[in-house]
């Protein structure tokens, strides 16, 4: 097959807006990496989609659609039209010039312990606006073959790590909302969730202060971190248990809270145990790999923080810590870039995800293709 050009999306468990990606790929090598694109929530859509995680808590059929799921659904489907109106627009490009779209959506329930993974979003609907054929609904396939539905990139990060030339192994961590890992060794590829990304310290700076985030890590680098806490939480049982395993963005927050005193600290020093929290998990998860990385390139939102880069060149020595930005590739639209890329593999009925990504009892297809 040739290659495609395939658009990504991607709205994370940040949710703070939908990154947009251009590449070409024949869903196994990566021919380009073209243009990308943001599309920021505005704070009543952040709300709406928080109430949306509060009431999908509860659902057991992930069909369900209460009227404020429905809405929000809705909503979900119109803002990432509106991202890829937008994208195609700045970049002075047609719906016929684009093979595929990678439609994520937005998680708003992930529960691999009960074989459930909730991600808003209308594909059908999504191509009839656009003219373009979608991929959506990736996970879903997984989950019904035993798998955890999660990570879902390590096949994009390997096909990514193929194009440099660094000594291997080579881990690639995600600091999202979820913070992830891709391990590299030739063909060998593990992928798991470590633990909480930047989910847990934005809703605490949140709460304090109104902030959205905890910005440039300017209140954890004021604080001081509880290292007794850090110890406490991360003697959790998730944290030794070997792969496959995957979390949702709020499993740890009544442990992390209760056991870090979470109430009794000042914003910059809950901040700070917050984010040596989120570097002590990466730096633990190094004790159930095959063998240490050389280097890790980092991506995602917590590459914008300081504080938190700061504690993971600490702990992850004498490996070496490099930015996606750093290494050549996009920190903020890596994983746009993937689902553009999952696509395409669905289109061509190649798996997705493996036993040792999401613990699935043998390599799965996935995606729903709508055209």
């Amino acid at each position: 097959m040739a290659s495609l050009a395939a658009i990504g999306l991607m709205s994370g468990t940040s949710y703070d807006g939908i990154d947009v990606a251009l590449i070409e790929t024949d869903g196994e090598k990566i021919g380009r990496l073209g243009p990308t694109g943001y599309r920021p929530y505005s704070d009543r859509e952040r709300d709406r989609l928080r109430h949306a995680m509060a009431a999908a808590s509860h659902l057991t059929d992930r069909n369900e659609r209460p009227k404020l799921l429905a809405e929000v659904e809705e909503l979900v489907t119109d803002m990432h039209a509106e991202a890829v109106e937008a994208f195609l627009a700045a970049n002075g490009m047609t719906p016929g010039e684009v093979g595929v779209v990678g439609f994520h959506g937005q998680t708003v329930l992930h529960r691999p312990d009960r074989a459930f993974s909730l991600q808003l979003g209308n594909g059908p609907a999504l191509a009839a606006r656009l003219g373009i054929a979608v991929v959506y609904d990736f996970r879903a396939a997984d989950i019904a073959a035993g798998g955890q539905g999660a990570p879902m990139v390590p096949i994009f990060h390997r096909a990514m790590v193929r194009m440099l030339r660094r000594p291997h192994p080579v881990a690639v961590l995600n600091l999202g909302g979820v913070a992830n890992i891709t391990f590299i060794d030739g063909d060998t590829l593990i992928a798991f969730d470590t633990g909480p990304g930047n989910a847990l310290l934005d809703d605490f700076v949140r709460l304090r202060s109104g902030q959205p985030q905890d910005d440039e890590g300017r209140a954890a680098a004021a604080g001081r971190v509880d290292a007794d806490a850090v110890t406490r939480v991360l003697a959790h049982e998730f944290f030794s248990r070997p792969p496959p395993k995957s979390l949702d963005r709020n499993a740890f927050r009544h442990w992390v809270a209760e056991e870090g005193k979470l109430v009794d600290k000042s914003t910059q020093d809950g901040a700070a145990t917050l984010t040596a929290i989120t570097a002590a998990a990466v730096a633990h998860a190094m004790k159930i790999l095959p063998r240490a990385p050389l280097s890790f390139i980092t991506a995602g939102g917590g590459t914008r923080n300081p504080t938190l880069m700061a504690m993971l060149v600490e702990r992850l020595a004498p490996a070496r810590v490099d930015t996606a930005h750093a290494v050549g590739w996009s920190a903020d639209s890596l994983e746009a870039q993937a689902f553009a890329y999952l696509a395409v593999r669905t289109l061509r009925n190649l798996p997705i995800t493996f036993p040792s990504t999401t613990g699935v009892p043998q390599p799965q297809t996935g995606g729903v293709i709508a055209r």
